[in-house]
């Protein structure tokens, strides 16, 4: 990897997508107007303020730390030189970094002169507790706002080779952060070189990253990127001493962080790439309780990060654990930046990732065209390409339904013989109705053949051998636990999950202090009701276990 370096950018850059948003805007519910009576509870919070044309209320990639809601006039949001949206009286501004304290994705221009009113963020979380519909309502609209920018390709350029496993290293921790981008393919977008030699980089120097055309960062680490999009570490415990430190931030960290900080426990969850987990990626969950008409994972996921940092936990994005120890009745959790973090009691939420194929040469397409996820970046990377998916279960059933919106034909290979063994029946029934999906039952993948990326594979099942076209394969076989930071530390079950609940209350580790919860854990559940359920009742166990060592601590 090459150094990071930030440099000036001396073009343009890519122009960003033409004002057909502004029709699209209002039919999302993206910019929904506010009623007279919610105008007049936050006028009672804010300050108008007259505008004039030209007047910037905010610039994207920049922070803002005020609520605006057009009065009188009109305001435009731009990316870049392009305007994707007008807005006039009651519709308000800003986007989920408003309330995460993040850059915002957009620049606001006053394009009437007129006036508006400004409310301090902090005040705004004041009124949506007492208005609990006006908070809902704000909250739809900015998660609405960025799913649309991420489908228009706004936001980031990553510009980079399909064939890198640096590009597809970007394009995946920013799309597992749900920070919007759009991918120019070396090989494939003409525009791609000329953005390029415009910004002075070299093809063999790519991948980089461009935001708001003032920047370029070559190959920047995860760590650099996250620095720049706002998502870097928050502060650490005034103390030296947490109370509690959650590894993993799928669906149970991020329960158990609401919890424990909502009880006023002093707790921080850190996490190798993203919060969400696997949950994150999943494109509609529509069997979790509360949400009738389904809930993507990145909207759960929000809403999660947004409540546990009200709350105060401090969440800390990318940063990985990589030991753990003991030191004087404490324990001390060690991360990839080479920082230690003390606290009292650990929460492992590590969770799994899919089983690797057993097929030989698979290292060799693992690069380019094999993936573990199906997430909008790995859907751009085959779009109108013969894909294969691997796997029985729920994961790779949304996975096949997601790919085949994008894909010319999916091949969805279950090694089984009954496709509704392992996945729920709502997906089945969906799944057997698609015209592009086609399941194979009793089938294995034992080949795979291509010269720079993957052109297909060779099934055995019941038909025989047959070769099958397939651009790109998405494996969601097994679950293997993300348990080899923990050194040998707890003890394991033959699959290496955590052992919980053997002398002790159930999430109990065999290391006192110690909890696990999620998929991590051995017989656990893989649901994300059951992980978020295991979140919330580690904290009461937290509790028991402070309780004990308080009592015989005592003379």
């Amino acid at each position: 990897m090459t150094a990071n370096t930030a440099t000036p950018s001396t073009g343009p850059g890519v122009s960003a997508p033409d004002s057909s948003c502004a029709e699209t805007s209002d039919r999302t519910g993206s910019y929904p107007r506010l009623s007279e009576d919610q105008l007049a509870l936050l006028s009672q919070h804010g300050e108008e303020r007259p505008v004039s044309a030209g007047e910037v209320l905010y610039r994207e990639g920049q922070r803002c730390h005020e609520f605006f809601v057009v009065l009188d006039g009109s305001v435009a949001l731009r990316s870049g030189d392009d305007t994707l949206s007008v807005h006039r009286r009651g519709r308000f501004l800003g986007g989920v970094g408003l309330l995460t304290g993040q850059p915002l994705l957009l620049t606001a221009v006053v394009q009437e002169p007129g006036s508006v009113l400004a409310v301090p963020v902090a005040r705004l979380l004041t009124v949506t507790e007492q208005d609990p519909a006006l908070g809902n309502l704000i909250l739809h609209a900015y998660f609405a706002r960025r799913s649309l920018l991420i489908s228009l390709g706004a936001g980031l350029r990553i510009v980079g080779s399909r064939y890198s496993p640096d590009t597809r290293r970007l394009c995946e921790f920013a799309a597992r952060n749900r920070m919007p981008f759009r991918w120019l393919d070396l090989e494939r977008d003409a525009e791609a070189e000329s953005l390029l030699r415009e910004v002075g980089v070299r093809p063999e120097e790519a991948p980089v990253v461009m935001w708001n055309a003032s920047y370029v960062l070559r190959n920047p680490s995860n760590a650099d990127l996250a620095a720049q999009l706002g998502l870097e570490p928050q502060r650490t415990s005034p103390t030296g001493v947490a109370d509690v430190v959650i590894v993993g931030a799928g669906p149970a960290g991020l329960a158990a962080s609401v919890y424990a900080a909502s009880e006023g426990l002093e707790t921080v969850a850190v996490d190798l790439i993203a919060t969400g987990g696997q949950a994150g990626t999943s494109s509609r969950i529509e069997n979790y309780l509360g949400f009738p008409a389904g809930i993507s994972g990145a909207e759960l996921t929000d809403r999660a990060v947004l409540q546990a940092e009200r709350f105060g936990a401090q969440l800390r994005v990318p940063s990985g654990a990589v030991g753990l120890a003991q030191r004087d009745g404490l324990h001390v959790v060690r991360l990839d930046d080479g920082k230690n973090m003390v606290t009292r009691a650990v929460i492992i939420c590590t969770g799994a990732h899919y089983r690797r194929l057993d097929v030989p040469d698979l290292e060799r397409f693992e690069p380019r065209s094999v993936f573990y996820a199906a997430t909008e970046v790995e859907a751009q990377t085959c779009a109108g390409d013969p894909v294969v998916v691997v796997g029985g279960g729920n994961a790779a059933g949304q996975a096949a339904l997601f790919l085949a919106q994008r894909s010319s034909s999916v091949q969805l290979a279950v090694r089984g013989d009954n496709l509704p063994a392992n996945m729920s029946r709502y997906l089945v029934d969906r799944i057997e109705r698609h015209p592009t999906i086609e399941v194979r039952t009793g089938t294995q993948i034992r080949e795979l053949h291509g010269d720079e990326g993957l052109d297909e594979v060779v099934v055995e099942g019941p038909r025989g051998s047959e070769v099958v076209p397939a651009r790109a394969l998405f494996v969601f076989i097994g679950a293997v636990p993300q348990v080899d930071w923990l050194a040998g530390q707890l003890d394991l079950d033959e699959h290496g999950f955590i052992l919980t609940g053997r002398d002790a209350p159930t999430l109990a580790t065999s290391l006192p202090g110690v909890f696990a919860a999620g998929d991590v854990r051995s017989g656990s559940t893989k649901r994300v009701a059951s992980a978020v359920g295991e979140g919330a009742m580690a904290v009461r166990l937290l509790h028991e276990f402070f309780a004990h060592t308080a009592a015989e601590a005592r003379p």
